[in-house]
């Protein structure tokens, strides 16, 4: 099934109303309706101390991952928003890209739940770094724009 959004609109919309984004050089790898990709680019600054990568780094990709795997489905609503994000960090994540692949569980009117698996790139079978499962409140549509 196509996405109801293409990735260079995603890429726009995520660039340009959330400017955190960018600095994280996220890149989308994979956009396909319910399922998504995204690229977390390996940089030093993204360490904490005993050289793994933090989870703040990690939950900040899934949510960008949870975003577009909401607008995937519901194509380009700048005003959904992310209502709860539950993180739990599996294992060390070394220094390296991490790949976030996302996926919806329910879809409904107002609210979407999804999940996504945090995994070292050039092993996407390995046991993921982290799982995230979180909702996205979606507005009505007299109210979505932004």
């Amino acid at each position: 099934m196509t996405a109801a959004i293409t990735a260079d609109d995603f890429q726009r919309l995520a660039l340009d109303g959330v400017p955190f984004v960018r600095q994280l050089g996220c890149t989308l790898e994979r956009l396909e309706a319910g399922r998504v990709d995204v690229r977390l680019p390996y940089r030093d600054v993204l360490l904490r101390p005993g050289g793994t990568i933090s989870g703040p780094a990690m939950m900040a990709v899934a949510d960008v991952t949870l975003y577009a795997v909401v607008l995937s489905l519901i194509g380009a609503v700048p005003l959904a928003v992310t209502t709860d994000m539950t993180c739990h960090f599996l294992r060390r994540a070394r220094p390296g890209d991490l790949i976030a692949q996302g996926r919806i569980l329910k879809l409904g009117r107002t609210l979407a739940i999804g999940e996504v698996s945090l995994v070292p790139d050039g092993d996407l079978e390995a046991d993921s770094v982290c799982h995230v499962v979180g909702t996205y409140a979606i507005p009505p549509a007299h109210k979505r724009e932004g």
